[in-house]
């Protein structure tokens, strides 16, 4: 055999032995790339396909905000595909035979976290949530003479709520002119949407699900998640990225040990807020609930419609927008739940449980402020 010729029987001159791995390489190449070139024509055929469905089908469950937050995910399918180094992360071992909390319920019987202090490691969910470059916006509504809440709610977020990452403060407000400057830090921001008033407190306090329902489609562009909250409050302790999930309630601060049949739910039949006294799992707070921008404009806009349907029929729930989201919460089941330590009331004293009390309600005279 000639030196040139190899076990392949190449030739000099046509295909040596070189010549051929050459080939072969260029070959295998050529192959992966089609591969990769196919698996992306795929991807994005399926892609196109679902959005052509998408697009072509308007059902009553398929509104047109769902379908622009269902192209939005498909857009960024391949984001997915980077690698990413991770940095070291050095935090005490997590013990399975010693759990941090044994004094209260930390998970429910459909798997969503309560969340109490002791229950969860910020450093991990920060360097997370930092990750995924998430911005939080922040509701809350200042009608009327509840506008003097305002300097004391945001002054205390500043030094306690979401420390480390980008916030809007949502402002609803029929007094524009009367909302304080704050200093704020890098990366957060406030946002005045002007909304008329009412006469009732009640029907202001009804509104908010229809009014967050309706700037829904401002806030999926701007943030990923919502945080809607009372103004008459102060933020008293670190409230952080722990509470996100894709639909959370707080438990009810009078409420978190009570059985279900003591829960103030709305007991009347004819009312869309109706719970049956055999059904309920907790009592939710409508002072502090959330989740990413599109469960919680299912939720509101679920609300406002049933809040509507009993207007219609000349019936107001017993605890207006609150009686509802608990109706809501117990057929669509919240995927965490925050402690009492996130909404409390210091009449109400301070049990060995509440290791913080991290979202203080103001002490005010109720009558010097509704309907002024």
């Amino acid at each position: 055999m000639h030196k040139d010729q190899g076990k392949t029987g190449g030739v000099k001159g046509y295909l040596t032995k070189r010549r051929l791995y050459v080939v072969g390489c260029i070959t295998l190449l050529c192959f992966s790339f089609g591969f990769v070139w196919n698996t992306y024509n795929d991807t994005w055929e399926f892609t196109s396909s679902k959005v052509s469905y998408i697009m072509s089908n308007n059902t009553q469950d398929l509104d047109d905000f769902h379908k622009v937050n269902l192209l939005s995910n498909h857009t960024c399918f391949l984001e997915d595909l980077l690698q990413v180094k991770l940095p070291r992360m050095i935090y005490t071992k997590p013990q399975i035979l010693k759990p941090s909390r044994s004094d209260v319920l930390t998970m429910t019987p459909w798997f969503a976290p309560i969340v109490w202090e002791g229950t969860y490691n910020s450093e991990i969910l920060n360097e997370q949530f930092r990750r995924r470059n998430v911005t939080v916006g922040l509701t809350v509504f200042a009608i009327k003479k509840y506008v003097v809440f305002l300097k004391k709610f945001l002054e205390t977020a500043e030094m306690y709520f979401m420390v480390g990452h980008r916030v809007n403060y949502y402002i609803f407000t029929d007094r524009p002119e009367e909302v304080p400057e704050v200093v704020l830090k890098e990366g957060r921001n406030v946002v005045v949407l002007q909304v008329q008033n009412y006469p009732r407190w009640q029907e202001i306090s009804m509104r908010r699900m229809e009014l967050i329902s309706n700037f829904s489609q401002r806030f999926i562009n701007e943030v990923s998640y919502l945080v809607c909250v009372d103004v008459d409050m102060r933020f008293n302790d670190q409230v952080g990225v722990e509470i996100l999930s894709n639909l959370f309630g707080t438990l009810h601060p009078g409420f978190y040990a009570a059985e279900r049949q003591s829960f103030t739910y709305e007991r009347r039949p004819a009312s869309q807020a109706y719970v049956p006294s055999d059904e309920g799992d907790f009592y939710y707070a409508g002072g502090f609930f959330g989740g990413t921008v599109m469960e919680v404009y299912k939720l509101t806009k679920k609300c406002h419609e049933a809040i509507m349907m009993d207007k219609a029929n000349g019936i107001e729930a017993i605890w207006q927008e609150e009686s509802h989201l608990n109706k809501y919460f117990v057929y669509y089941k919240p995927t965490k739940i925050l402690s009492p330590e996130y909404l409390w009331d210091d009449d109400m004293g301070r049990p060995e449980i509440l290791k913080k009390r991290r979202f203080l309600a103001v002490r005010k005279n109720h009558a010097a402020i509704r309907n002024k």
